[in-house]
């Protein structure tokens, strides 16, 4: 008896062949998996992922001692300026310098033709000469008539004649002399020299022409450069602690030397204007600067910086780590499991990029000093390395310290 033929179920063959099978092993086990997943940690909270530390610049807070200054801006002025005209008339006949030229006192600068004046005064002398003869002649004839009355030769009314003349002579000799003196000064002021020491300017004219006397239009003009002041405007209120400092000692004026980049020219302070500008609320003050090296030039724009005391134990911090927030000026202080602090601090006076903290932050103390804008409180960071923070933020950190001046007026 033959067995009965094998029933063939195309459906259950293709069900269990191995590329199916694998196919549905594969999608149960994507099932699965979310709900076998959970943290390192065993906390049971799913797919919570490590936040990332952000990078910033970091500074620690110092302990410093400051000086206390005013800042203004100012110019600088010739300590003396002179305006070179002639006091004759005549026609210039040599210049004997250049223009831009630095000329000593008593130095020879123009020459006018002195011809004309030459010969006035040999006129002068002539008739200065003339008028002595006559003077001693008319003294010996007074002489005789003194002599001639006394033994009764003359009357009295000739010897009174004879004195009158005498003394008219002695007036005109004195007038001729006082003519010489004129034109020998005229001819000296033919000669123009330097009257100090310091730098001229352009000339204004040139050989062969007619110069007057006395002329609104000057022929050079001469500034003393050595030395200097710098001239500057500040708020009346500071005046009383200004006289309260200098009664101690001479105040100090700094001024940033620009040939000589971080280096300050030192002056002192030498005028105090007697009024404050009613308009303005400011006074007017000068300082006296040596200017051996001519650093300083006459009309140049300047940043004055004037030195009243020194505060010891001041916290200062970077003046970019200060930022302006909607509560006010805060910064970032980074703690000892490197996250950062929200401080909310009060500054107070600039010096050289660095702020005073008056309240909210202690020496030693480590703040944020570039990338604050990533930050929150509570939020890792780590050090930048490999980078200044004063190269980072160069400008960034005038902007800053700007920002939080302005934010510290109206506060």
């Amino acid at each position: 008896m033959m067995p009965a033929p094998t029933s063939h179920n195309p459906l259950s063959r293709s069900f269990y062949t191995f590329p199916t099978y694998q196919l549905l092993i594969l999608l149960c086990c994507i099932l699965l998996l979310p709900g076998c997943s959970s943290n390192p940690n065993g906390d049971g909270k799913k797919g919570q992922k490590k936040k990332s530390t952000i990078p910033v610049t970091i500074e620690t807070s110092q302990k410093k001692t400051l000086p206390v200054e005013i800042g203004a801006t100012g110019y600088v002025e010739s300590l003396s300026t002179v305006v070179i005209q002639s006091q004759v008339t005549g026609i210039l006949k040599s210049v004997h310098f250049k223009e831009g030229d630095e000329v000593k006192a008593g130095e020879l600068l123009f020459t006018i033709d002195p011809r004309t004046f030459a010969a006035n005064l040999a006129k002068t002398e002539a008739l200065l000469a003339k008028d002595k003869a006559e003077l001693d002649n008319a003294h010996r004839e007074g002489e005789r008539y003194a002599l001639a009355v006394k033994k009764g030769f003359v009357s009295a009314e000739q010897a009174d004649q004879a004195a009158t003349k005498v003394a008219a002579l002695t007036a005109t000799v004195k007038a001729d002399q006082a003519a010489v003196d004129a034109a020998r000064l005229e001819l000296d002021n033919c000669s123009i020299r330097s009257p100090l020491t310091g730098r001229t300017g352009e000339i204004k004219t040139d050989p062969g022409n007619l110069v007057k006397a006395n002329t609104d239009s000057p022929m050079v003009t001469i500034k003393q450069i050595k030395p200097v002041l710098a001239a500057f405007t500040i708020p009346g209120q500071h005046l009383a602690d200004i006289n309260k400092y200098r009664a101690a000692g001479t105040l100090k004026v700094l001024v940033p030397d620009k040939n000589t980049k971080g280096e300050l020219l030192t002056g002192s302070l030498s005028f105090i204007d007697n009024t404050v500008d009613p308009t303005t609320g400011v006074i007017r003050i000068k300082a006296t600067f040596v200017n051996a090296d001519k650093s300083l030039w006459p009309g140049q724009m300047i940043d004055v910086r004037m030195q009243l005391t020194s505060r010891p134990d001041c916290i200062v911090v970077p003046s970019q780590a200060i930022q302006t927030g909607q509560k006010g000026l805060y910064l970032y202080v980074v703690k000892d499991d490197q996250t950062v602090e929200y401080r909310p601090v009060k500054p107070g006076m600039l010096s050289n990029g660095d702020t005073v903290i008056e309240a909210g932050l202690q020496a030693g103390e480590r703040v944020v000093t570039d990338g604050q804008m990533q930050l929150a409180d509570g939020v890792k960071v780590e050090e930048r390395k490999g980078s200044s923070p004063q190269n980072k933020t160069g400008d960034s950190g005038k902007a800053a310290e700007s920002g939080s001046d302005n934010a510290r007026g109206k506060q």
